[in-house]
């Protein structure tokens, strides 16, 4: 395997820590971009890393970051904008892409990995149709002979870190009373370490053609079924309600004026698509994915993953 100088956009986060360790591992050179370099001082010490201040969203600033690597990966987004009307996911799924490319092809970075989402494109969420605008932006950029591309659609990732189950589980254990809106929504939730894999096969071919991979793990679960689950993980007893969809739709159109939006009306648009697979890119790319039931008991201390399936069935 050829190693590579790469440049990692969002590298800070949740997944970006993850997959900074692991391309180090893999012997490659990593340079994390960010706007504020303390946010990512704990990954100075990863062997192979540099930690570099920059303004992506400043053309000439981005250009001059990019120059002498050998891939940009691209993992920025949001799932809520500050305002309202879609700007802020604008900004953040379309401008920002629009500028990695402009950046890339002035500075001659061959390759882009986007990350991006499950159902980018369709439904009438901003989140989603800004994450479908990038990807057209990506897939334009491959079919012009500008760029090597792939584009990364999981489901939502999960692992001990994440802010997925913790958000939950942190609901859970401050309401007696959990309402959920979207209750039937399912997803397929995928785990950290397998979406790092992903990536790290994908770079080591060597060519990225193009290709888009939906990442999902191996179980399937309604939103409903999976708070239960974790509720029943960490030992309390919570009641676990799913609201009708005009109550959902009034929950976040109240949870919009929050400080923070830990819901919002947009995210109640993207729970009308399900977060599942047509087509697992595992499956193209030699990984078996962990199910959530398997793995999470691991780090959250409660039932072994074996209940899984005698939990369900309970129909809770």
């Amino acid at each position: 395997m050829s190693k590579k100088k790469i440049f990692i956009l969002g590298g800070s986060g949740f997944v970006g820590g993850h997959l900074v360790r692991r391309l180090s591992a893999d012997g490659h050179q990593v340079t994390v971009a960010t706007r504020y370099a303390p946010a990512a001082r704990h990954l100075a010490i990863v062997p192979g890393v540099r930690i570099l201040q920059c303004r992506p969203y400043d053309l000439e600033s981005l250009t001059a970051a990019v120059e002498g690597h050998d891939m940009v990966i691209n993992l920025v987004g949001i799932l809520n904008e500050r305002g309202f009307g879609g700007k802020g996911f604008r900004r953040a799924h379309v401008e920002l892409v629009e500028k990695i490319i402009i950046a890339c092809e002035a500075a001659r970075v061959a390759q882009m990995i986007q990350m991006s989402s499950i159902n980018a494109g369709e439904g009438s969420s901003h989140y989603l149709v800004t994450r479908g605008q990038g990807e057209e932006l990506v897939r334009q950029a491959q079919s012009n002979g500008l760029m090597d591309t792939a584009i990364f659609r999981p489901s939502t990732i999960f692992g001990p870190d994440d802010s997925f189950l913790n958000r939950f589980a942190t609901l859970l254990k401050i309401s007696p009373v959990l309402p959920l809106a979207r209750p039937t929504a399912r997803f397929a939730p995928v785990y950290v370490g397998d979406v790092v894999e992903a990536f790290s096969r994908v770079i080591a071919a060597g060519q990225l053609a193009g290709e888009t991979y939906e990442l999902c793990g191996s179980e399937v679960w309604s939103l409903k079924e999976l708070v239960a689950w974790l509720r029943d993980q960490l030992g309390l007893k919570r009641l676990v309600v799913g609201l009708p969809d005009p109550i959902g739709r009034l929950q976040g159109l109240t949870f919009n004026l929050v400080p923070g939006k830990p819901f919002s009306s947009d995210n109640f648009k993207s729970l009308l698509l399900d977060s599942v697979c047509v087509d697992n890119g595992f499956l193209r790319l030699g990984i078996e994915p962990w199910g959530m039931g398997e793995l999470a008991p691991t780090w959250l201390g409660g039932k072994s993953g074996g209940k899984l399936q005698a939990s369900r069935d309970q129909g809770d």
